[in-house]
């Protein structure tokens, strides 16, 4: 490979050695000639093309690696402490992640930002928020079509240790890329007994999948809900059914059918050690660069078809969910964001997928001085797309009608960059919709939306199971 970009300021400050990637390589390539290091992450953007599709990322065995329990302990000061302690100037001309802290911050993580009530049944036991720091990884850009190995050498003490720590993992990483197959495939631990679940009732999907509730009770639970909603308690609540099934296959070769069946722009998959997780998220939780703020929220979804994107254009119901929740995010931003800052340049934008198709908004704004990512998750966490409004109350709602935690769902997948030289970190994150968590011999593939007043209970239902589209038979055998 070679080697590029050697150069630079102090050795306490020195940007890292680049290299580039071998012609023609693809980031599942890259990903599965990294199976069987610790933490392997991905962000995919299997779904390419426009500013959503351009970049991908691979990683693993990350040089620090934290986890926190989601039993309402902080869970973002210590991991921003972690990060804070690492900087690295940022080189011009390649995909903004240039390494830094990549993982996951579970749907329970708001338990450690507010208080709040614990779900009935937690079996799986997610951490509220897993991080590693990674010093090397691969990046591609798709429009370039190009790839580069990235590595700081950290965390080795600067100068010659760190330059030599650098030169040997990216050297191991050239030397992985070259080999034809990867490590051997993860394998499920012991299972946790059926007697020990939730309850569970069978599903109109058969083949094993059952749910957290039955149909009855779904339409109940929604019927509940706008009864609330009705009365005042808020003005809209997320609800989620966990589908569940036996894991017969490998996370991985799972991760590689799902990104084939439903292409996504926010594709990733993390290896949590104990738990895997799998997505393939079409939404933009939060984008920062250079200061500045951009989240995507979905709200209105549909199967494909040009009659049905009419409909959902037309849809007083989504129309009015997305509405709320743009103004929901307004206000999370207005929390680290300049006031005259924060904007909404997208409204009620149709966006097409696999199987379903979504209205999507953007909202913007830049953070105020001396404000930073950390202080911009703590404002937003969990995403109101996938919660309700107001948040906490809605959370208080979710806690209240769905029988189990949501742990990965509803959180989110992300990626953050060591700080540059004047303090700035980039960062982009997905919500964790369309994804499957595998844990303790299981699959669980959640799927929801948003309930308001307007709502249909059986079409919401419905709704769950157009979602569910692609996530079981991804993880189904054959």
């Amino acid at each position: 490979m070679r080697r590029e970009h050697t150069t630079g300021p102090a050795p306490d400050v020195a940007p890292p050695l680049v290299a580039a990637a071998p012609a023609g390589l693809l980031p599942e390539q890259a990903f599965a000639a990294l199976a069987g290091l610790p933490h392997r992450v991905f962000f995919d953007s299997a779904r390419r093309g426009g500013r959503l599709g351009r970049y991908s990322y691979v990683a693993a065995d990350p040089f620090d690696w934290l986890a926190v329990a989601a039993d309402g302990s902080a869970a973002l000061g210590p991991w921003a402490e972690r990060l804070g302690g690492w900087a690295a100037p940022r080189i011009a001309g390649l995909p903004p992640w240039q390494g830094g802290a990549a993982g996951l911050l579970g749907y329970e993580i708001g338990r450690s930002l507010e208080r709040l009530p614990r779900a009935a049944w937690d079996e799986f036991r997610m951490p509220a928020l897993a991080m590693g720091l990674y010093d090397t990884l691969i990046a591609f850009d798709h429009e370039l079509d190009k790839a580069w190995v990235i590595s700081h050498g950290f965390p080795a003490a600067p100068g010659p240790p760190r330059r030599r720590r650098a030169e040997s993992r990216l050297a191991d990483l050239a030397e992985r890329l070259s080999r034809p197959h990867g490590g051997q495939p993860s394998r499920p631990g012991s299972a946790i007994e059926r007697d020990r679940l939730a309850p569970q009732f069978p599903t109109p999907y058969g083949r094993g999948v059952t749910s957290d509730f039955s149909r009855d009770a779904y339409l109940r639970a929604v019927e509940g809900v706008i009864g609330r909603l009705r009365k005042g308690d808020a003005y809209q609540v997320n609800l989620a059914q966990r589908l569940l099934l036996r894991e017969t296959i490998d996370p991985a070769r799972a991760y590689e059918r799902l990104r084939v069946l439903n292409p996504a722009p926010f594709g990733a998959y993390l290896d949590g050690g104990r738990w895997q997780v799998a997505s393939a998220s079409p939404e933009r939780f939060l984008r920062v660069e250079q200061g500045g703020v951009e989240t995507r929220p979905i709200k209105g979804t549909r199967p494909l078809g040009r009659a049905a994107g009419l409909e959902l254009a037309a849809s007083e119901k989504d129309r009015a969910e997305n509405v709320m929740i743009v103004d929901l995010l307004r206000n999370d931003l207005s929390r680290v964001c300049t006031d005259d800052s924060i904007r909404v340049p997208e409204l009620f934008s149709l966006e097409q997928y696999a199987h379903v198709q979504h209205l999507v908004s953007a909202v913007t704004g830049r953070l105020r001085e001396g404000r930073g990512v950390a202080d911009l998750l703590a404002a937003t966490l969990p995403g109101g797309s996938v919660t309700g409004a107001p948040k906490i109350r809605a959370q208080e709602l979710i806690a209240e009608y769905e029988p189990t935690a949501r742990g990965a769902y509803c959180g989110a997948m992300a990626w953050v960059g060591f700080a540059d030289e004047e303090g700035h970190q980039a960062m982009d994150s997905s919500v964790l919709i369309r994804t499957l968590t595998f844990a303790d011999g299981w699959v669980q593939a959640p799927v929801g939306g948003g309930v308001t007043v307007l709502s249909d209970p059986v079409a919401e239902y419905d709704e769950t199971w157009h979602k569910a589209a692609g996530l079981i038979d991804a993880v189904s055998p054959g």
